[in-house]
């Protein structure tokens, strides 16, 4: 039987979030993942809840460069 990705809480939080900012400011999922420097299709397999890739603290500091707001924007208030 194949495990299901996993992804915690805090994980799907800053997903959703990079996704809000992405649609609201309608970047392109490749357009933002060449500007990380990853394959075409990483924003894709992030935000698909089938694949285990998710964002690490480089790449909020990436994001926060592309987004012009802090990478602490991403994470929630309080722990969750």
């Amino acid at each position: 039987m194949e495990s299901k990705p996993h992804a915690t809480e805090v994980d799907l939080f800053v997903i959703n979030k990079v996704k809000e900012m992405r649609e609201k400011e309608k970047i392109r999922q490749i357009d933002l993942s060449q500007h990380l420097g990853m394959a075409d299709s990483f924003i894709s397999n992030v935000e698909s809840n089938k694949r285990r890739d998710k964002y690490n603290i480089r790449h909020l500091n990436e994001l926060a460069k592309v987004f012009k707001c802090s990478p602490k924007d991403f994470l929630p208030d309080l722990p969750l």
